[in-house]
């Protein structure tokens, strides 16, 4: 078991790797220049459509509706804990080269969302059903449903094996856990499994009830959960930071000087510990490209359902979902870690570093910063749930043609492993997911860069018939 976990570590780390990390910027910098910096010019008028839905749109859902969903699926652990990682590996230039990773993204995000409703199904009774599996399919040609195919396997895998089901119940059961039950003093024996805490037995059962209440609805009830939900945690998580920074506020100059300085010399940020440039670059651009999910593919499955007649106009507002998600919440969270110095305690890693930055640097008791932080990850991990189960239900529906049974078969297996998910901490399977997880990326890039001409053309037609809108 050692040895097959080795290997598939190298795998993982080969796969999150150099190559993809360049793969997927390069997509990133090409649809920047091509739009000369849309991203930039466009986002005042992206965070306006953001909330105002298009009327006598084709789809499902709103497009509000339809980004809350994706958010539900980025917005997750990576922002407290990936974050904490990257830092703590990286030094605080990681957070440096994980914002210019978010601004490149966006552009891709945006070639995302405008591809999935250009080339997305509506039947008769109004269901979507897109994403880079079809603008694999119609977009590059019949002789590619190979690869449109190979990125749907991906897809139902990653969010069966474990990013969208047993990392994210995990990271609930842990943090409930040590919150109420940090020394296990309250125990129940589970015959075949093991001993665990009461409060891991009860976070898992409540976590996959409320899973099965909405996903029993499909995508109108994950999206309706979504617009409250995903808004609430997203400015109450802001909120909190906002108010550790307004404490420390004079901590700030010098936290911002520390994280450019350590992004292009970290050996002098550091001490050390992180020698090159190099190093700070890789954690911050992998945790960025983890954290929003530009260009991994998962993003416009979930743009695809959106009520809209414009594909450019849900391509802007896919892509204030990476501005959402890592430019706002990952810089928030970079900046209370390294504002408070927890990134220099030594035998503090994950959740513990962010937890440190709380207890320290806001003007409440340790016990209610604890509990805050708390809160914040079981929203931020049971919205990652419900979005991961509507981008591998969609992936299985291209694989079988859309049939129901299998369908509705793949949903209740899918709350199964919610429900033992914290139970199972086999590594592997972990390192397994995550590697698949990274797989989805590699088709998906090579549609954005080989529909790139389309996602110009139609940026440039869109806006020269709507010049007032620009």
């Amino acid at each position: 078991m050692e040895t097959l976990t080795a290997v598939l570590e190298r795998i993982d780390s080969f796969v999150w790797g150099v190559p993809l990390m360049v793969l997927i910027l390069a997509g990133g910098i090409l649809l920047t220049l091509r739009m000369r910096v849309l991203q930039f010019r466009k986002l005042p008028l992206a965070l306006k459509w953001m909330v105002k839905n298009e009327e006598d749109g084709e789809g499902e859902v709103s497009s509000f509706g339809a980004l809350c969903t994706a958010l539900s699926a980025t917005i997750g652990t990576g922002n407290i804990v990936g974050v904490a990682t990257a830092v703590c590996a990286g030094g605080p230039g990681a957070l440096f080269w994980m914002i210019v990773a978010a601004f490149f993204g966006m552009a891709t995000k945006y070639a995302e969302g405008l591809l999935a409703i250009k080339y997305r199904i509506v039947d008769s009774d109004g269901h979507s059903l897109g994403g880079p599996f079809y603008y694999i399919e119609r977009g590059m040609g019949k002789q590619w449903k190979w690869l449109a195919k190979l990125f749907a396997i991906f897809g139902v895998l990653v969010g069966l094996m474990g990013i969208g089901t047993i990392t994210q119940v995990n990271g609930i059961a842990n943090a409930v856990q040590a919150f109420f039950d940090p020394d296990k003093t309250h125990t129940v024996f589970i015959p075949h499994i093991g001993e665990y805490s009461i409060f891991v037995v009860g976070a898992s059962i409540a976590v996959a009830a409320f899973v099965a209440l909405v996903l029993i609805g499909g995508i109108k009830r994950i999206s309706s959960v979504a617009q409250i939900v995903v808004p609430f945690m997203a400015v109450a998580y802001v909120a909190i930071c906002l108010i550790l920074i307004a404490c420390n506020i004079t901590a700030v100059p010098s936290a911002i000087v520390t994280i450019v300085s350590g992004a292009f010399n970290p050996h002098a940020v550091t001490g050390g510990v992180v020698g090159t440039m190099f190093v700070a670059m890789q954690k911050g651009v992998s945790r960025g490209i983890f954290s929003n999910e530009a260009g991994l593919g998962s993003a416009p499955i979930a743009a695809a359902a959106a009520q809209t007649k414009e594909p450019v106009r849900q391509g802007l507002v896919s892509m204030t979902g990476t501005f959402i998600d890592t430019i706002i919440i990952c810089t928030m969270t970079g900046l209370a870690i390294v504002m408070t110095g927890a990134w220099q305690i030594e035998g503090l890693e994950g959740v513990e570093v962010t937890n440190y930055a709380f207890a320290n640097g806001l003007p409440f008791p340790e016990q209610v910063s604890s509990c805050i932080l708390m809160l914040c990850l079981a929203f931020f991990a049971f919205t990652t749930i419900l979005g991961w189960d509507y981008y591998s239900e969609r992936c299985l529906e291209y694989l079988v043609g859309g049939q129901t049974k299998a369908i509705t078969v793949y949903r209740w297996l899918y709350i199964l492993v919610v429900f033992i998910g914290p139970y199972l901490t086999v590594s592997a399977v972990w390192t397994i997911a995550d590697i698949v997880n990274g797989l989805m990326a590699i088709p998906n890039m090579i549609a954005i860069f080989a529909l790139n001409g389309i996602v110009v053309k139609e940026t440039k037609d869109f806006f020269s018939k709507n010049r007032m809108k620009q």
